[in-house]
């Protein structure tokens, strides 16, 4: 594994720290931190065997935060110079004091040991920015060609988003951390339609987002890649059998949801609803805050006794795992529900300090700023569903089914500003039948309110059907930031789930 990128390391962070901590010193700043990133992207994007766009960015800066006289303040600079530090840690200072007129609660944040001169790089083997576009673009129309060659398919897209993230952090304690990961969004969609039916679909990849590097689009199964060429084979038989499945029949069902559609239904009514800034009301932007609040904590029943949900900054290939957080705080591992009852949340350090009975008083390592020009907010954890103990097949739990369906893939979602009432579609559901899948159906959509639903869950699969589902897209805070996070699940049994017929429910 490589180490940090020279190119990074080659750039004058260490002296704008150390003259923006010392100035914020100067003026009596009780807590600074000084923030150095390098974020690079790459988006390669094909069509029908042909490149439809590729770009390139770069975001290049650094933020120094103070906490002055209890109050917060922020500035940051794409200026990279020892005068342009001082500067910048003279402005966080200004914003501090004018502030602190409007700050009713004086600003705390919890303890955290130092951590001197540590560096941290996320496990892949080949950082895709070192391949050439035209490999990467061949990759990707062989992948749109392969699917194109199914009379069922019209079309095929095929794409591939890559991040490359430097940071360095420092602050007045002594904390400096280097920190460097790798981050790629391979995907395909294939497209076709019934003309006597008056139908269009598409299936897409389910291969999810990673933290892997170019050896998951290129390498082999047995090294830790997916699958690419058994996927591109069988979607397009797919998609015909999609076209020419029946609709769904709306009512009760018992389901058997697979993890790369269970990981989205955890995002949305357990990752973000467990977050506390949410759960507190201070956070409202884009998913609104919880029905998960605070006094509930150790008797809300969130799921039944086979729900363990942790959260994990720390496992690898993880979006959202890193050593280090936006703090300074080493990251970590621990539970938010527990035998179905909610027993944690994601912290930062302000709301480590504000809730000392949480974590012992500390931080779990949940601060991120998605740019250099953007302050630290409380972020999403790898929140994930564990699996069972016992070695239990996803065939298992469809064999304990007499009527139901199985879910496979993610689609389109619903969620109330509550985190409570929802409704979940997919790329595939399946008929089951006396223990055994019987074809797809088409127009579903399963409902239920977050603790029903979970509540309803009586079995999950074991290790082996265990997988990290995620998106790169995760929005929060205003002005809106974007975070990549990971969620872990196996597949699990659900019983008498409501179903909706999307079709009929739908306007027409």
């Amino acid at each position: 594994m490589a180490g940090v990128d020279p190119g990074f390391t080659a750039l004058p962070y260490r002296a704008l720290g150390d003259a923006a901590l010392q100035r914020a010193q100067e003026l009596g700043a009780g807590h600074a931190d000084f923030r150095f990133e390098r974020v690079r992207w790459q988006d390669v994007r094909v069509r029908d065997g042909a490149l439809q766009g590729a770009a390139d960015d770069e975001d290049l800066g650094f933020a120094v935060r103070v906490i002055h006289d209890g109050a917060w303040g922020f500035a940051s600079s794409v200026h990279l110079t020892v005068d342009e530090a001082v500067r910048v840690a003279e402005a966080a200072v200004e914003v501090a004091r004018v502030s602190r007129a409007l700050t009713t609660v004086p600003v705390e944040i919890a303890a955290e040991p130092v951590y001197d001169d540590v560096t941290w790089v996320s496990s892949y083997l080949q950082d895709p920015f070192g391949v050439s576009l035209s490999d990467k673009t061949a990759v990707l129309v062989d992948w749109s060609d392969r699917l194109r060659s199914h009379p069922t398919v019209q079309h095929a897209t095929a794409e591939l988003l890559q991040v490359h993230e430097n940071k360095y952090y420092a602050d007045l304690t002594g904390t400096r951390t280097t920190q460097q990961r790798i981050r790629v969004q391979p995907g395909f969609t294939a497209m076709g339609s019934d003309d006597e039916r008056g139908l269009f679909d598409d299936m897409a990849s389910i291969a999810p987002p990673t933290g892997c590097g170019w050896e998951y689009v290129v390498g082999s199964p047995a090294e830790g890649a997916w699958d690419w060429d058994a996927e591109l084979a069988e979607v397009p038989d797919l998609l015909a059998e999609k076209l020419a499945a029946p609709t769904v029949e709306a009512g009760a069902y018992d389901l058997v949801i697979h993890p790369s559609n269970l990981w989205l239904t955890i995002h949305e009514s357990v990752g973000h609803a467990t977050e506390l800034d949410r759960a507190l009301g201070y956070e409202a932007n884009y998913a609104g805050t919880s029905f998960a609040t605070i006094d509930r904590l150790g008797s809300l029943q969130y799921g039944s006794p086979v729900m363990h949900v942790t959260g994990d900054r720390t496992v690898e290939h993880g979006l959202a795992t890193i050593g280090y957080d936006d703090e300074g705080v080493a990251t970590q591992s621990w539970d938010i529900v527990k035998d179905g009852v909610l027993v944690g949340y994601q912290l930062d350090r302000p709301m480590a300090r504000l809730h000392p009975e949480l974590n012992d008083g500390r931080s779990n390592g949940c601060a991120y700023a998605d740019s250099p020009g953007h302050i630290p907010i409380q972020r999403m954890a790898n929140v994930s569903l564990q699996p069972a103990a016992d070695d239990i097949s996803t065939d298992d739990l469809i064999g304990r089914v007499e009527h139901g369906l199985y879910v496979v893939g993610d689609k389109s979602w619903s969620i109330d500003m509550q985190r409570f009432n929802f409704q979940f579609t997919g790329q595939r559901f399946y008929a089951i039948r006396d223990g055994e899948l019987a074809g797809q159906v088409r127009d579903a959509a399963y409902q239920a309110t977050t603790t029903d639903f979970w509540g309803s869950m009586e079995a999950v699969g074991g290790r082996d059907t265990w997988m990290l589902g995620g998106a790169f897209n995760c929005g929060k805070a205003q002005p809106g930031q974007v975070a990549s996070v990971s969620h872990g699940c196996p597949s699990a049994l659900f019983r008498g789930v409501r179903i909706l017929n999307t079709d009929a429910e739908g306007a027409h």
